[in-house]
């Protein structure tokens, strides 16, 4: 199962029984509401790895979300990213209360979608708003979004559809106070990061931002500090995770990416500053420690690299 199934299905689950009376921040009849203000440095945790750990253990990452939110906030976390749910954008309201009852805040959700089919792609993106709409009530003010792989490189008729498509997103998301950041993963890279490029160079910087993966750029072969100079205007957010020897490592920690480097660089040029640490695992990964110690390390090691 995909990051994406398995987080949409764990969170669903945790807040399914949980009231859906939504606080609507605004006028409803005029259309608006007072969007979120998020002010950085925040360091979060992305929501992924907790769930694969939790399924080592044979349990389910939404019944466990509650202990889950505790850790974080006792390890010194700010936030937790999970899914947007597009299915049922009510429950946004009910996972916002049960971050804010457990010491976190409502910052940032991950989703993906199909954008590169006319058509389908306005569909999309008129989900997503709909739902996001509903999250921003909540609290929550910064999408990262990945765009579906097909399988194969995408035509050039295709990226332009969905340049087109992210484009209308961002100003669409824009409109509703939540900052839209494009996310990738490794078919994005392939072709010279062909894909990757493309997200940026046809969009908009002022609506389409950058959620800056940083190990996923390492592993497509961009070194990850070169993106910085032409895309580090565009940055978002931030999804962090090490690798020793190409594989992913149980922590945050020193390994094949320089993250002193990367963090000379924010500082100097004033970057934002929202931190997600994701420590997902992969077929190699040694475990040592638990989650637990494992994002207690993390975050140790945020506020030694990076001073938050």
């Amino acid at each position: 199962m995909d990051r994406r199934a398995f987080l949409l299905g764990s969170v669903s689950a945790a807040v399914s029984g949980a009231a859906t009376n939504l606080l609507v921040a605004a006028d409803a009849e005029a259309g608006k509401y007072a969007p979120p203000v998020l002010r950085p440095p925040v360091v979060g945790s992305q929501l992924y790895g907790w769930g694969q750990y939790y399924d080592r253990e044979g349990k389910r990452l939404g019944e466990h979300l509650g202990e889950v939110f505790a850790a974080l906030r006792d390890a010194g976390y700010d936030y937790a990213e999970g899914n947007l749910d597009v299915a049922t954008p009510q429950n946004h309201e009910s996972l916002a209360e049960l971050m804010r009852r457990n010491g976190l805040k409502p910052v940032s959700l991950y989703t993906g979608g199909s954008f590169h089919i006319h058509g389908k792609a306005s569909e999309t993106v008129e989900s997503i708003v709909k739902a996001a709409r509903v999250a921003g009530q909540a609290g929550f003010g910064i999408l990262n979004v990945n765009t579906d792989p097909v399988g194969r490189p995408k035509t050039d008729s295709e990226l332009a559809i969905q340049a087109d498509a992210l484009a209308e997103l961002g100003r669409e998301l824009q409109a509703i106070g939540i900052r839209l950041g494009i996310h990738h993963h490794t078919p994005e890279m392939l072709n010279g990061a062909r894909e990757f490029h493309n997200n940026f160079e046809k969009c908009p910087a002022q609506a389409v931002g950058f959620c800056y993966d940083v190990h996923w750029v390492f592993r497509g072969g961009i070194p990850p500090a070169t993106v910085l100079p032409k895309y580090g205007n565009r940055i978002v957010s931030w999804h962090l995770r090490q690798s020793r020897e190409s594989i992913w490592w149980e922590d945050l920690d020193s390994g094949d990416i320089d993250y002193k480097r990367i963090a000379e660089s924010v500082a100097q040029n004033k970057l934002p500053q929202f931190f997600t640490v994701e420590l997902a695992l992969e077929q190699g990964t040694k475990i040592t420690r638990s989650v637990v110690e494992n994002h207690l390390r993390s975050r140790q090691y945020v506020r030694r690299t990076f001073g938050v």
